[in-house]
Order: C-alpha cells, then structure tokens, then sequence
C-alpha cells in the first residue's frame, strides 16, 4: 500500500527535507517513500513557495509553449489542430514574460547551491526563457538542440519542417559549480566529447500505452539529462509534470522525485506510468511444476478494506518457443487472434511457438491511509 504523506528525503541527501514543513505543504497526490517519489496536484507557483529553499539538485522543465492559436498540423498522416488546452493559449508576449519569469524565480530560489536547471521549448516560449533566466542571474550553460528525425510534415508549405526542440542548461548562479559527468558522456558517445545537438526519436508507442499527452518527451532524452547533470539519489524536481516522463527517468536513474502537475487527467497518467515502472514480473515456464490450489481465494475488494483505484488493466500474450524453451515474443492485445496476428507480422513468425501463456493483470492503488 503506497500512503500519501509528506516527503521526507533520503539520509544522504543534501538539503532540508520538504517534510520540514508539515502544516504548509499540501498532501502529495501521490507518496512512495520506498523509492522517494513524491506528486503533488496544483499550480506550481504555490506549490514552489511551499518548498524549502535550496533543497533540489536538479530541475527539469517542460512548461507550456503557448502555441495553442487555431492552427494545424499533421499527425499520423491527418490533419489536426494544434490547439493543446486552455492551458497552452498564449496570454500575450508580456503576461507569457511575467509567467516565465515568476516561476523561474520560484525554482531558482528551491536549487541548491551548485545545482541546474533544464528547460524545453520550442521558438514560441525558449527566447523568453532565455531572458529571463539572464535577468534572474542563471548562468547559462548550454542550448541543447533535441532533433527529432521523424517530424511531422509542414502542411502550409511556407515555412521549414518543425525539426527541433531547444533545451537550455543553466546553473543556478554564477558561483554555482555545477554536476556535469563528462566522462560518462564521452563514453556514451563513443568515446567522442558530446555535442549539443541530440538526434532522439519522439516516445514510443510503448511509452504512451496508457494514454497520450500533446507534448511528452521521450524517456531516452530525460535519461541522457539526468545522467548526465545529477548523482545518484539527489533530488529531481519537475514543475510541469506532465505525463511523468521525468519521474519514469528519475526511477530508472535511481534519483528521487518530485514533481508538480495541475491538470488531474495528466497526473492519473503519470500514476499509471510510475506504477508500471516499479512493478517488475517476471514469468517463469516450469512445465514439471507442482500445481496450485487457488480456489480459496477472495476477491482483492473483499480481502482490503482500504479503498482502491485502478491504476492500471492489461492483457498480455507470451510466446513460448519449442527450441528457446522461454518468452520469444509478448505483445498486450484484446484476444489470442489478435495478438497471433501481431506475432506474424514480426521477424519471430519463423519461429516454432510451443504454447502462448496469456495474462490478465490489475493493479490497484490503496488510497488510505
């Protein structure tokens, strides 16, 4: 049962702890103390002002570009708009200023002393993020250009392909000595030093299987940030949630994590995605197994009295091959024809499948206390 409470940090951590101050912040909407994550629902500047100062080691950001104005793009081969949520309409190049600025502010003011900041947008809200981490004294480390190698087609035909997306690296001031593990990336760069421009595909289909959010990031990308600007366990915050790409990096890195999302639908995503990325299960095929009587068992609302929410529902195919006596394919399909046909249409329909093995998993989340 995963407990909403205050979050406390980890021994070794740096910094006062967020659970400093009890009375102020507001119950997480989301609490595993196990693995350090931490979710809160509400606007981020109220929530940011509630944080201690200087406990966090690194941010990343991913705010509204407020690109939502009517028009269209392409995606799947159709024709769609752009229009994202209220969220995302541009108030006015002075209030978008004044908004960029003020919670900017609030993150500089949460950073440790030699910690950074990450920001992504696109041309409609980087050059205000740019100056206004100039006029709040950033220091400006890098503009990492993320190229997307796949990027839908222009339908207007009168301006260049949308490529690109741009990142700015900024310490917090200039005396920060900032985390930067050169080697690490040198290494993941074949031994060549890394440069700013990072070609990464958009997120997988399997990245979005519980659902799709206008502006997600791929999990490779948030890797590459926290691996390259943090240490283990030092502490990630990401003010604009989203649909918890941050948090999914930050488990896999074994950092810890706090994130801000106000739109609930988003937050539900990012449960789900966090869920799934710490239950591990693994199958294993013991064909001279003993048996097992299961019959006595009640039903998970029966046997818990604390309420539930389903968090995540999948049915799953394992194919077990007659030569590799293991799992050669799985696929998450809505029947056996189904995920038959998907095995066919993949490089193992060679192969000789000895039986399919199919799942059916619900995971709950205890909302008590």
């Amino acid at each position: 049962m995963v407990r909403a409470v205050t979050p406390t940090r980890h021994p070794k951590a740096k910094g006062p702890s967020p659970g400093s101050l009890p009375a102020v912040l507001p119950e997480p909407a989301f609490h595993d103390p196990k693995h350090h994550i931490t979710i809160y629902q509400g606007d981020c500047l109220e929530i940011l002002e509630k944080i201690p100062e200087g406990c966090v080691d690194l941010i990343f950001a991913d705010p509204p570009y407020f690109l939502s104005n009517d028009g269209i793009t392409c995606h799947a081969g159709r024709m769609v708009s752009v229009n994202k949520g209220q969220w995302d309409r541009s108030p006015g190049p002075d209030r978008m200023h004044d908004f960029n600025r003020a919670w900017l502010a609030a993150c500089q003011r949460v950073l440790q002393p030699n910690g950074s900041i990450w920001v992504s947008g696109t041309a409609h809200v980087i050059h205000s993020v740019g100056f206004a981490m100039q006029q709040l004294g950033f220091k400006l480390l890098n503009d990492i250009t993320w190229v997307k190698p796949n990027p839908p087609p222009n339908l207007s035909c009168r301006y260049f392909t949308h490529a690109t997306e741009t990142l700015i690296w900024a310490a917090k001031n200039k005396k920060s000595r900032h985390t930067f593990h050169y080697r690490l990336m040198k290494e993941t760069n074949g031994g060549k030093q890394m440069k700013s421009v990072w070609p990464f595909y958009p997120p997988s289909a399997g990245e979005k299987r519980f659902g799709k959010h206008p502006t997600q990031k791929p999990v490779a990308l948030l890797e590459r940030i926290l691996l390259a600007s943090s240490n283990p366990q030092d502490l990630v915050l990401d003010p604009f949630m989203g649909s918890g790409t941050t948090a999914v990096a930050a488990i896999r890195a074994s950092r810890f994590i706090v994130g801000i999302e106000a739109v609930s639908q988003w937050n539900s995503l990012s449960l789900s995605r966090i869920v799934a990325e710490l239950v591990f299960v693994q199958i294993s095929v013991d064909l001279c197994g003993a048996s097992v009587d299961r019959s006595s068992g009640h039903k998970l609302q029966e046997r818990v009295s604390t309420p539930l929410q389903l968090v995540q529902q999948e049915r799953k195919f394992y194919f077990v091959g007659t030569n590799q006596r293991e799992v050669i394919y799985s696929i998450a399909a809505e029947s056996l024809d189904d995920a038959w046909r998907k095995f066919h249409s993949t490089a193992h329909a060679g192969k000789e499948v000895l039986f399919v093995i199919k799942t059916e998993t619900e995971i709950y989340l205890a909302q008590g206390k």
